[in-house]
């Protein structure tokens, strides 16, 4: 039975129960524990230098009071790049294919910064809304605009995360059908779309790491 090309963005389920919980406790099953010890393994060692890293270049560009939120940015980045790699790999699912999954974390994140910015800083946070030097006739144009782009923002984001992924996926699939199909019959056009795959799925990694 052939199966439809969209089947495998379906939450995958085992009598009728969704297996995406499981799908997204993988990541940290993956991590190894730190010790208490003063000297760790190599692969400890090299996991505390990445996220160090990361943190590190993830906090820049911000200022010393946002820092308390390096734990939550730092996990979460991690969680949705281990996830998007694991995706990659065959017969896997991919829970950032799921749109409610990407709004159930995009939507909480967006309305936090959103409360805390009026809430320290109301002044500027209502700022954006009209930008400086607007002829007055269209400042409640610009404001309804400026309004409805604030509360599109995380639906947008979200979809476009689904969107990429759904699309690299769906793409690399095609390519390798096409790749098999082609193989006993016209082996030199197999062989040049198999490379073409190989520089999608390379592209694909790009693409899992960047979204």
């Amino acid at each position: 039975m052939a199966l439809n090309f969209f089947d495998q963005f379906m939450s995958p389920t085992f009598l009728g129960i969704p297996l995406i919980a499981i799908a997204l406790t993988l990541p940290w099953v993956l991590y190894p524990s730190p010790s208490s010890r003063w000297l760790n393994n190599r692969i400890i060692t090299l996991q505390s230098w990445f996220i160090n890293r990361f943190t590190q270049q993830l906090l820049i560009p911000l200022n010393p009071g946002g820092h308390k939120w390096a734990l939550l940015l730092t996990s979460l980045m991690i969680f949705l790049l281990s996830i998007n790699l694991l995706g990659l790999l065959p017969y896997t699912f991919t829970p950032t294919t799921q749109l409610s999954l990407n709004m159930g974390l995009a939507a909480p994140l967006w309305l936090a910064t959103v409360i805390i910015g009026l809430r320290n800083q109301p002044t500027a946070a209502l700022g954006h809304l009209l930008p400086e030097g607007t002829p007055t006739p269209l400042i409640p144009i610009l404001i309804i605009i400026e309004t409805i782009s604030l509360f599109i923002r995380p639906l947008a984001l979200g979809v476009r995360l689904t969107a990429n992924l759904t699309a690299g996926h769906l793409l690399i699939q095609l390519i390798a059908t096409a790749a098999f199909v082609l193989l006993p019959t016209m082996t030199t056009v197999a062989l040049l779309t198999a490379t073409i795959l190989f520089l999608l799925t390379l592209l694909g990694i790009a693409v899992a790491m960047i979204q």
